[in-house]
């Protein structure tokens, strides 16, 4: 049974209105993510502190929804190799493997970036090639 007409629904990414066999129409308005706080309320430390680590997490929220974090085990001769076409967000994690000659690799890349290196990877011999969302990246 239907139960309304129409809707209205706040989306980001439209997955929900794709699970759902709906789709836009129109858009009303596009917006985004302020957090403001009272300024009597930063004159107060407790409520300072609050104010400041929620401030904390959501910067580190929107700052990982345009990156995702890329593992990887490596020959540690092609080391040179793999990180002059490996981004990262400041340098890459390395540490031996268990194996003797073997690397594992950590880096925070850009999402739009992993399509393009993932290849490259493969072709220089990266081995269990694992790409993970991310929740948040504090800095």
């Amino acid at each position: 049974p239907e139960l309304a007409d129409a809707i209205v629904e706040l989306t980001e990414t439209g997955s929900s209105l794709k699970s759902n066999n709906l789709r836009i129409i129109e858009t009303i308005m596009e917006s985004s993510t302020k957090f403001i706080a009272n300024k009597d309320s930063m004159k107060d430390s407790w409520k300072k502190e609050k104010i400041e680590n929620i401030a904390l997490l959501l910067k580190g929220a929107l700052l990982a929804e345009e990156k995702v974090g890329l593992k990887m085990n490596i020959d540690d001769h092609k080391l040179k190799e793999i990180l002059e076409i490996l981004p990262s967000l400041r340098k890459p994690t390395i540490a031996p493997l268990g194996e003797d000659g073997w690397l594992a690799i950590e880096a925070i890349i850009n999402e739009k970036d992993v399509r393009r290196i993932i290849p490259k990877l493969k072709a220089l011999g990266a081995q269990g090639i694992v790409e993970y969302p991310l929740n948040k990246i504090i800095v």
